[in-house]
């Protein structure tokens, strides 16, 4: 098997997997996934995707993580993942997406507004 290479995308955070046969070692920016993701919540949402079909023992992952917090960058390496894995094997599409690893989540930050403190928030109106 050839390498299979994947993108995803989350806010700002955006993730490029490169996946080869292996036994389950995960390199995120030269680092280790327990060295880069301490936590063991984002470490499972990285994981989930592998784990749903059982796979997380056979690939080996080598990760570009770039922009954006902890989090998003979490979420966008699992969709790249997802979508690496259904490059492979396109059956496992429909699992992948019952779980709603396949979607993009496309919510991002709102911009400020000028004569505003933020987004939506307003200074105080005052009529005298």
């Amino acid at each position: 098997m050839e390498t299979v290479n994947a993108l995803g995308r989350r806010k700002e955070a955006v993730a490029r997997v490169y996946v080869n046969e292996g036994a389950g070692k995960i390199e995120i920016n030269g680092r280790d996934i327990e060295k880069y993701f301490p936590s063991s919540i984002l470490r499972y949402i990285v994981l989930q995707p592998l784990n749903k079909l059982g796979v997380a023992e056979k690939y080996d992952i080598k990760v570009n993580l770039d922009g954006g917090g902890f989090k998003g960058q979490a979420e966008a390496l699992r969709l790249a993942i997802a979508r690496a894995l259904v490059k492979i094997n396109p059956e496992d599409k429909v699992a992948l997406k019952a779980e709603g690893f396949m979607t993009r989540d496309a919510r991002e930050v709102e911009r400020k507004k000028p004569g505003q403190p933020k987004a939506r928030k307003h200074f105080q109106f005052s009529k005298r």
